[in-house]
This record gives C-alpha cells, sequence and structure tokens, in this order.
C-alpha cells in the first residue's frame, strides 16, 4: 500500500508540474515600457494568464519561434542593420522555470529582422529582414547555438503603394510541414517569394516557381498553411484583406484562390492595417488581426471546396493588436495589443470558431508576438 501510495503522489506531482508557458515578443525602444522578452503561464481549462515575468532582457526581440522539443528559443532583434556586426537573430537555452539563457547571435546581413522559424527538422531556422527586403537562413547546433549563416538572399522589386512599397520588404518567411520548401511573403514586391530547402544545411535556394504574385498593392505580410498543408492564407496588410491560396506540394507550387475582407461587410475603416493570420488545428477556421478596427477577424475555411467565408470581428480590448496565438488545446485565442500594453485571452467556440473574453488580462510592455510552449 505504502508503495501504491508513493507512485500515486509522484504521478500527480508530475501531472500537476505540467504547463503551458506563453512567451511575448515586444519592442523595447523608444518610449516601451518593456525591457525584452517575457513569459507568463496559460490556465489551459479556464484561459487565464498569469503575471508576466521578464524571461530575458533583449534590443527589440519584436518576433520569437521555439524549436521542436521546447529546449530552445530564437528572437529577432529588429533593429538596423550598420555593419556586419548588427546583431539580427539571438538563440537562447530555455530553463526549468521559463527563463532564457543566451547562447549566441548573428548577423541577419539586413536591417530590421522580424519575423523567424525554425525548420520542422529543429535543424535550421529562416528570417526575413523587413527593411533590409531580404531574407537568411542558419543552421542550429546540437546545443541550440547558430552556425554560420548558410545563405542570405536580397530581394529587388517594387509595386504600386508609393508609400510602402517602393522597394522589397520581406515581412515573414515559413516552412511547409516537411520542410522542403520556405515561404517569404514580401510587402514591398507583393509577392510570395518561394525557396528549395536542404534539409541538411538549411541553405535557401529559388525553387522553379520562383514566387507567387499577389494583389496589387495588397501587401502580403504573414503566411500559414492549414494543417492538411493543401490550402495556405496570406493576410494583406495594406488592403485589410486576406488570400486564400492552394498548394500543390507534387507540383511545388502555389496559386491564388479567393481573397475576402478581414473588416464587417467589407467596409474600409482609415488606418487599418492587418498584423497576423493563424489556421486553427482543426484546419476549419481561420484568424486575422486588425490593427485599427482593433479585432480579430474569423473566418470559416471549406478546404474541399477551396472557400473562405467571414463569420465575425471580435473587439480585442486594446489598441493595435499585433500578433497572436492559438493555445495547443485549440481552446484559446491570446492577443497581444501593441498600443496598450495588454494581452488578453479569447475563448474559442469548439463548433463555430467565434470568439468570446475569458477576462483575462495582463499587462506587457508593447507585446507583439505571441508563442507557446507546453510542457
Amino acid at each position: 500500500m505504502r508503495l501504491a501510495a508513493l507512485l500515486y503522489l509522484l504521478l500527480a506531482g508530475t501531472m500537476c508540474s505540467a504547463e503551458t508557458l506563453v512567451y511575448f515578443g515586444t519592442y523595447t525602444r523608444g518610449n516601451a515600457a518593456s525591457e525584452g522578452i517575457y513569459v507568463a503561464t496559460l490556465d489551459e481549462a479556464t484561459g487565464a494568464l498569469s503575471q508576466p515575468r521578464l524571461a530575458a532582457k533583449a534590443d527589440n526581440p519584436s518576433f520569437v519561434a521555439i524549436a521542436p522539443g521546447g529546449k530552445t528559443l530564437y528572437a529577432v532583434s529588429e533593429t538596423p542593420w550598420t555593419d556586419d556586426d548588427s546583431v539580427g537573430i539571438v538563440a537562447y537555452s530555455i530553463g526549468d522555470d521559463g527563463t532564457l539563457k543566451q547562447l549566441n547571435q548573428r548577423s541577419t546581413r539586413g536591417g530590421a529582422a522580424c519575423h523567424v522559424a525554425v525548420h520542422p527538422s529543429g535543424k535550421s531556422l529562416g528570417v526575413a529582414n523587413y527593411s533590409g527586403g531580404s531574407c537568411a537562413s542558419f543552421p542550429i547546433n546540437d546545443d541550440g547555438s547558430l552556425g554560420e549563416i548558410a545563405s542570405f538572399h536580397q530581394h529587388v522589386g517594387s509595386s504600386v503603394n508609393p508609400r510602402r512599397q517602393q522597394e522589397a520588404h520581406a515581412h515573414s518567411i515559413n516552412y511547409n510541414a516537411d520542410g522542403t520548401q520556405a515561404f517569404v511573403a514580401d510587402l514591398g514586391m507583393d509577392q510570395i517569394v518561394i525557396y528549395d530547402v536542404d534539409s541538411e544545411s538549411g541553405k535557401l535556394a529559388p525553387s522553379q516557381q520562383r514566387s507567387l504574385k499577389m494583389p496589387a498593392g495588397g501587401g502580403p505580410r504573414h503566411f500559414c498553411f492549414t494543417p492538411a498543408g493543401k490550402i495556405a492564407l496570406a493576410n494583406l496588410e495594406l488592403t485589410s484583406d486576406v488570400a486564400l491560396l492552394r498548394y500543390d506540394d507534387a507540383a511545388r507550387s502555389l496559386s491564388m484562390l479567393e481573397v475576402a475582407s478581414t473588416l464587417p461587410g467589407g467596409q474600409a475603416v482609415p488606418g487599418n492595417s492587418t498584423a497576423e493570420c493563424l489556421v486553427h488545428p482543426n484546419g476549419r477556421t481561420a484568424y486575422v488581426s486588425n490593427r485599427g478596427h482593433n479585432s480579430i477577424a474569423v473566418f470559416r475555411i471549406d478546404a474541399s471546396n477551396a472557400d473562405i467565408q467571414w463569420i465575425e470581428n471580435e473587439p480585442t480590448q486594446g489598441e493595435i493588436p499585433r500578433g497572436f496565438g492559438i493555445d495547443p488545446s485549440g481552446k484559446f485565442v491570446v492577443v497581444a495589443n501593441q498600443n496598450s500594453d495588454n494581452v488578453v485571452s479569447l475563448q474559442i467556440d469548439p463548433e463555430t470558431g467565434s470568439l468570446s473574453p475569458t477576462g483575462s488580462e495582463i499587462t506587457v510592455g508593447t507585446p507583439v508576438n505571441v508563442r507557446f510552449l507546453k510542457r
């Protein structure tokens, strides 16, 4: 009996120690109250967020990504590029208490590194440089640190918006499920630029289909796949739209299907722009954040008919919702409101995908990006 009781207590302790960490990338420059990367916990039963803690001091770590296995985190440093020593990407090990310890840092050879994605194998990562209008990739060493740069590609081009599209502006990089290709949304060129990926070295090389041309003046910003990998989304920052795309992995090709407005009734909201797009793990619902309208647009996706339909817009209870994340259980959306220094959680209706407030709100200075680690 004593042995059985001891085993029960050990098992119960292990179960109770399980937690879902939430990491927040932020802006630290200017009048920002942030000091770097913050971490909180999410209660996956209620959606309640704990008070955030500083995980690591960092310079403008606006976007972070966590490697498969949950041992390391990578953060961009969205700062100007002045020379070959300018830091663009930083590697961290994740401690037992959720804090971060810097492993090393690298130059991304371009200004304003704004987005990072880890290859599905965990052996490399890709970075998009916004003002540099370029992308780069790096191998990941066995200890999680970053090796020397594996590849660098300078984008060249423009589009029709005279203020935002006079030159290339790479805004995100994402891999397909098996990591054979990478997709860089370039806001300045109105293109999704496509690269083939060497799985061992992490090197990027232009694919046979060099790019997919997007609607003129749309400004593709972020990009994501549905779980099945046959459908993708790209939010168009400048026109408050989301584009539904078809991906043929056998042909290594991407094509346009249709475009939907992220605003109620498609009515323009002066000053609005979109920031993030994500697909729910069930593959039936998609979400896009509106900065200005201060809402999350909810869409239903019908992959079989290649159709996307607007459901609703849910207020984010703050100003300029930048990034957001869907928790691992698929029950909650956690939203970072950049200009009001607050993060809120919204509950996802399991049937419709619609959102409603949980009542949980925490303060994080200038939050930009949300990433989860369940362990």
